[in-house]
């Protein structure tokens, strides 16, 4: 266990991030989920609020920048082939 009064906040500080991120990683992807059992006019108005939640956990170094392009392509072709 942590003996510096430093480490112990370090821990609390690293699960409330922990947590935060896990909740934001969750949400977009049942979204994303959401997001392919829509039919094509609700896609269409939906598609820009999960690319946006997506660019924010690239921002936030959640998920890797490569895997939220790969991610954006490929629901722009899904919404652009229903």
């Amino acid at each position: 266990m942590a003996n510096h009064k430093s480490a112990l906040k370090r821990i609390r500080s690293s699960e409330t991030k922990r947590l935060r991120n896990r909740y934001q990683h969750k949400t977009a992807r049942n979204a994303m989920k959401k997001l392919k059992e829509m039919n094509k006019k609700d896609a269409e108005k939906f598609l820009p609020e999960v690319v946006s939640m997506i660019d924010k956990l690239a921002k936030r170094n959640i998920i890797h920048d490569n895997k939220a392009s790969n991610l954006k392509s490929k629901l722009v072709k899904h919404v652009a082939a229903l």
